[in-house]
């Protein structure tokens, strides 16, 4: 099954006006070791404007370059994120700056405890591929926080993690943290548990921090997702096609830079374009364009031969009610039928207002109802069922069929948390909201499960990679707590 919105004669638009855009605009690339690399590499630099224009033999031939799959792997490392080979992988957000309180359901500031409980639920949600951290800790410094988040993950699930790599010290103590976890550089290069995320500035602009990261993560050859969130009307032109081009242009030298830095690493094509609400002057975080370009964009990368993230399963809504059930539904279930292989970033409450384990409990029920649909039907002979209908005839009954009792499970999927029962049984039950179930469900997760300890000798590890980071920050005047 796929979902398309692009022809061949689109597509085949949409990268002209990339590479025109590349190749007469240009993108600002403050990072001055980059631009002689582009500049070696044949590409216009303007070291003054720190501006580059790209030529079109360079982007082919770095496309050309990419690693075009890869597989990120859990401490338990059957717990696999695949990527460019058809597989659907599902992640909750990396980070964000306010929580949603359990007790109170009011914002408050993120800690790092919220990142270890962010974590432990992941590593409870079966359907869930990746863990993010979903927070970035108010009460550390961005130089500190991404590393000791990163041990938070590790120690709380035994998936594939995600985080934010903030810069190339941060990247530098974090990578030390996965080579004490793989146990060698060695195994933690042919099994990398994380990947950096590089986040072009929309419009055609890439942060330092973000590129000199690369130098770090290449010790490893980690993967690199590259995901520009251009807005349409704000950041992009106020047209779906203008934001399409301006979108696949700050990817396509993105994938440049990567390839500048560490020839071959493998990247995602992160098409994650939004649109903007001109009436709130907020970006809209799932309406029917960010679908409309989420399925666009998947058509892009795929033609490109990459493996795709798109921003799909997310809602506009600030609480697991009707418009988040219908809006994160909607848009997620076109950006698995187009075929991408990731959707992110679950579990954030509204655009970036903050993170809840509520909302990510019910775009895990979510998961479950798409990846029935993604299952499709199945048509075996035995299946067709033309021996028990002939058997039962007119009038009859399959309730009490062997036929049945050996396919029903099969066929059919069983919700934990959508309602399904009689009026009276659900009256009798409490008459709970879809919202009350998926926190009694949190709730419940979070009491029972318990994930699987880090081994003592790399607890051991992983503590003195926080104190030496710790250490250096203080060497440096870096306070590694932020300032009250």
């Amino acid at each position: 099954m796929r979902f398309a919105v692009l022809t061949d004669r689109q597509i085949q638009r949409l990268h002209d006006a990339s590479l025109h855009i590349l190749r007469k605009v240009g993108v600002h690339v403050p990072h001055s070791e980059v631009c002689a690399r582009f500049r070696e590499a044949g590409a216009s630099v303007d070291e003054d404007n720190e501006r580059v224009q790209i030529p079109e033999t360079l982007v082919e031939r770095c496309l050309e370059q990419a690693g075009k799959s890869f597989t990120i792997y859990g401490r338990d490392r059957s717990k696999q994120a695949v990527f460019g080979k058809g597989r659907r992988n599902y992640n909750s957000i990396a980070g964000e700056a306010l929580w949603i309180d359990d007790e109170t359901g009011e914002r408050r500031y993120t800690t790092l405890a919220d990142a270890a409980t962010a974590a432990r639920l992941a590593d409870a949600l079966p359907d869930l591929t990746i863990a993010g951290a979903m927070c970035d800790p108010h009460e550390l410094s961005p130089e500190y926080g991404g590393v000791a988040v990163a041990a938070e993950l590790i120690r709380n699930t035994t998936k594939p993690i995600g985080l934010w790599f903030h810069n190339r010290t941060v990247s530098r103590f974090i990578v030390d943290l996965l080579i004490a976890v793989a146990g060698s550089e060695e195994e933690a290069r042919l099994y990398p548990l994380t990947y950096p995320f590089l986040e072009p500035i929309s419009p055609l602009r890439f942060p330092f921090d973000g590129v000199d990261a690369l130098y770090a993560t290449a010790r490893l050859n980690l993967p690199v997702p590259i995901g520009p969130m251009a807005q349409t009307g704000m950041s992009a032109p106020g047209t779906l096609a203008g934001t399409l081009a301006q979108e696949n242009a700050e990817i396509l030298a993105g994938i440049c830079i990567t390839q500048l830095i560490n020839p071959g690493v493998a990247v995602c094509y992160g098409g994650i374009p939004h649109a903007f609400d001109m009436r709130t002057t907020q970006m809209i975080f799932a309406g029917p364009e960010q679908a409309l370009m989420a399925v666009a964009m998947t058509q892009m990368g795929k033609h490109y031969g990459l493996p795709v993230y798109i921003n799909v399963g997310l809602t506009d809504s600030k609480a697991p009610d009707a418009q988040a059930g219908m809006e994160a539904g909607v848009t997620l279930i076109c950006g698995a039928l187009a075929g991408a292989d990731i959707f992110g970033h679950l579990g954030i409450c509204g655009m970036d207002q903050a993170s809840s384990l509520d909302m990510l409990v019910m775009q895990h029920e979510l998961i479950g109802y798409v990846e029935r649909i993604m299952r499709g039907i199945r048509f075996e002979d035995e299946l067709l069922g033309l021996d028990v209908i002939e058997e039962v005839g007119p009038g009859g009954t399959f309730m009490d069929q062997e036929h049945t009792a050996l396919n029903f499970r099969q066929e059919l999927w069983f919700p934990r948390l959508l309602d399904r029962e009689f009026y009276d049984a659900w009256v009798i039950g409490g008459s709970k909201t879809m919202a009350q179930r998926c926190r009694e469900e949190k709730e419940r997760l979070l009491a029972e499960h318990q994930p699987e300890p880090l081994p003592d000798d790399v607890e051991k590890e992983a503590e003195a990679v926080l104190a030496a980071a710790r250490k250096e920050l203080e060497e440096q005047g870096v306070s590694w707590r932020r300032p009250t």
